[in-house]
């Protein structure tokens, strides 16, 4: 391995340093009052809450870093894993900022494709990609000697791939652009680094990020989320523009969590749509999953607080509302009586919500953690149950309080869950399919979530 601790030096291509500390810690500043302060409260007292820093300091630290590295940006040596419509929109960005790019692609057919028409006809129809682009179906030549490697690749290949790329890491840094978890293991993106290359310095990126609108250069945001400072400001300089913003965060479980539970909710989202519930409705699905998202990632370690930010509700709500995006058009298709091995086989791309749904279900069944709108879906993919049946009993569920960071529940989340698990199976299959091909609702453009 390549020495990662060496400053970042302005005539040579930048390497990404190992973590050091940011600023000192300044309790003077005023206590936010209302709701918020009852959040971080909380949040400070499971050890999840954010130290308050000085802002001078904080500041001054930022600007210095950014400022060597974006005087650089352009000597970046970046390779993005994967050829799906995130993967090359974040390549493409990278490209056109200046950065020495590469895209690699599994199938050498496509790769030529790409390089001769600069479009990825697939995933991406219509949008011409930058010209300083490049592309390659060799993976030795596409990570060697780069400063960051951005791995786009589905959950499923995750691991497959971080295992082929092990024998040319020189010190090269990860970003997991992958929002998923793996089949079988409940393990997360960076779970599976930190198992296949214990010894390289990573970071996650998440945010409502839908690929056609970045490529049609609207404003959009997302979260690069590391321990590594530095590794933050390079990814920020890479990829930021005057359409596309980058905040950074060191909560990486949270920003992971985020971009990976709330592809359950766009598709409870979708059956909805397709059952034509009213804006009420929607407001509460759309709250509820925030909700179950929150609680369950602060059982797993997150803050409570990232679950506000981009990574949180904002890709929440953009994955809830698009037909852009492939979980919500799996639960449309669903939503209209369609199986779920015919809808994703329509949909011809990978819904990583469909994986997450058993996951996070297992996961939380065992734990005791109380997610009633995952268990529902669970129900209606994985044991046929009536989707209006298993709905009306989720409305019929015990008390709770609104936000459980505030205020404490009457009934315990293990004793609710199982309520919910019991009338669960008390409803009949669906027996209410209907005919796919007369029933069926074209979507012409390819999504990222």
């Amino acid at each position: 391995m390549k020495d990662m601790t060496s400053p970042i030096k302005n005539n040579k291509s930048p390497k990404i340093v190992a973590n050091k500390p940011v600023a000192s810690i300044d309790d003077r500043h005023d206590k936010p009052g209302g709701l918020l302060a009852g959040i971080i409260e909380r949040a400070t007292k499971t050890g999840l809450g954010r130290k308050k820093l000085d802002p001078s300091t904080v500041e001054a630290d930022v600007a210095n870093n950014m400022e060597k590295i974006s005087k650089n940006s352009g000597k970046l040596r970046l390779a993005f894993l994967g050829g799906g419509s995130f993967g090359t929109a974040m390549a493409n960005l990278a490209a056109r900022n200046g950065c020495d790019t590469t895209i690699w692609v599994r199938d050498k057919r496509t790769v030529k494709s790409m390089a001769k028409l600069r479009m990825n006809k697939k995933y991406l129809p219509g949008y011409k990609l930058d010209e300083r682009l490049k592309y390659s179906h060799d993976l030795e030549s596409t990570v060697k000697d780069k400063d960051i490697i951005f791995l786009a690749v589905p959950s499923l290949a995750f691991r497959e791939t971080l295992k082929n790329i092990a024998p040319f890491m020189t010190g090269q840094s990860l970003v997991s652009l992958t929002k998923g978890m793996e089949k079988d293991t409940f393990a997360l993106m960076s779970d599976i680094i930190k198992d296949e290359l214990p010894e390289v310095n990573f970071g996650v990126m998440s945010g409502p990020n839908l690929a056609i609108e970045i490529m049609k250069n609207m404003p959009s945001a997302t979260v690069i989320a590391s321990e590594s400072e530095p590794l933050r400001h390079a990814v920020q300089a890479a990829l930021h523009s005057a359409f596309f913003r980058v905040f950074a965060s060191d909560d990486v479980r949270g920003v992971e969590l985020g971009g990976a539970l709330k592809n359950i909710y766009a598709i409870a989202m979708g059956m909805a749509a397709a059952y034509e519930v009213g804006e009420n409705t929607k407001a509460m699905l759309l709250t509820r999953a925030l909700a179950e998202m929150s609680r369950f990632g602060v059982e797993a370690g997150a803050n409570p607080l990232t679950f506000l930010g981009l990574s949180g509700v904002g890709d929440l709500y953009a994955t809830c509302s698009s037909e852009l995006s492939r979980n919500y058009r799996i639960g449309n298709m669903l939503g209209r009586g369609m199986n779920i091995d015919a809808a994703v086989k329509k949909l011809g791309q990978t819904a990583e919500g469909v994986n997450t749904i058993q996951q996070v279900h297992e996961k939380a069944t065992k734990e005791g953690i109380y997610m009633p709108i995952t268990h529902a879906l669970y129900a209606v993919i994985y044991e046929d149950k009536a989707a209006l049946g298993v709905a009306l009993q989720l409305m019929e569920a015990g008390f709770r309080s609104d936000v459980e960071f505030v205020m404490a529940h009457d009934h315990s989340n293990a004793s609710l869950t199982a309520q919910i698990q019991a009338a669960t199976k008390d409803f009949p299959a669906d027996t209410t399919k209907i005919d796919n091909d007369k029933n069926d609702k074209v979507y012409n453009e390819k999504s990222d979530l």
